[in-house]
């Protein structure tokens, strides 16, 4: 059983990341995955883009009065084999249970610590002029996989999320060029790539050029993009990454990738410039170039 505080031990001089989110996704169950997978992917997932092996997990519930039972056991139940599959325990928790209106079926937040391995930890402040952007895998499938099943939107091809674990992955690549040479990392969530590259370039003080030719998006997610009316910089991914590396690394670091299951697809997508600084850009397929921003206000609220 789990308890109010789960002891655990902790090397001398050890460096822990520490890290902690709310999952509210509508509708909980959707085409490749639900709340209780995300909820656990999502924090291993953050732990492991700041370069820490995840160590244990902590999960809270907020239950509103009348959620189907089912359902919920059904959720919780992902949420456990998801962090078997991942290796990472889940070793406290807690459970509320509000009065029918008061939430809106199911939330739930996730703690996870981690821990550093020595050497340097991905940071903006360590991309240069020079360095080179990949991204795991096909972007965008999580975002359109909820918003088709949320509005009953009927397509050709199934679009399932992306949702999946990340940290073995990114362990094999930093096995493959050492932490060095990774400088940055994050995981496209909320706000999709265009955020995490537009911070990305305010906080290096840099300027990311990206070009569209390079970006993997599946056809059917193209299709279903084009049908919603969304840009798919803007769109989430659950289960992919975009890192900055030192150039000599993009390709040991790509081969890498490439042989993981969840990373056949992953791409060079762009390189880290001088100019225009503190702007993330675009090189379109019509030959232009726009800037990259982060979409202001929330887009597609409740798709995590």
């Amino acid at each position: 059983a789990l308890g109010d505080s789960a002891i655990l031990a902790a090397p001398p001089g050890e460096r822990l990341a520490f890290t902690t989110d709310s999952f509210v996704v509508r509708p909980p169950i959707f085409p490749g995955g639900d709340l209780g997978r995300i909820a656990i992917c999502g924090t291993i997932n953050d732990l492991a883009v700041a370069g820490a092996e995840p160590l244990a997990l902590s999960m809270a519930l907020i239950i509103e009065e009348g959620f189907e039972t089912e359902l919920f056991e059904r959720i919780v139940s992902s949420a456990a084999s998801t962090a078997r599959e991942a290796g990472v325990p889940v070793v406290t928790g807690d459970t509320k249970v509000v009065e029918r209106g008061a939430a809106d079926g199911l939330f739930i937040t996730t703690t996870g610590i981690g821990q550093l391995p020595p050497g340097p930890h991905p940071s903006p402040d360590r991309v240069r002029q020079g360095d080179t952007v990949l991204v795991s895998g096909p972007l965008a499938e999580h975002g359109v996989a909820v918003l088709l099943e949320r509005e009953g939107i009927p397509v050709s091809a199934p679009i399932e999320s992306d949702v999946a674990p990340l940290a073995e992955t990114i362990a094999t690549m930093r096995a493959a060029v050492g932490p060095e040479a990774i400088r940055w990392m994050r995981d496209p969530t909320r706000g999709g790539l265009a955020t995490a590259l537009d911070d990305l370039a305010r906080a290096a003080g840099l300027a990311v050029l990206i070009e569209e030719s390079k970006l993997p998006i599946r056809p059917p997610v193209r299709g279903a993009l084009e049908i919603l009316g969304l840009d798919p910089l803007h769109v989430p991914s659950e289960g992919r990454f975009v890192a900055v590396v030192a150039p000599d690394a993009a390709r040991p670091a790509l081969d890498a990738l490439s042989r993981q299951p969840l990373c056949q697809d992953a791409a060079i997508i762009g390189r880290i410039e001088a100019a225009p600084a503190r702007r993330a850009v675009l090189d379109t397929l019509m030959g232009g170039r726009r800037f990259i921003d982060a979409p202001t206000g929330e887009l597609l609220p409740r798709i995590c």
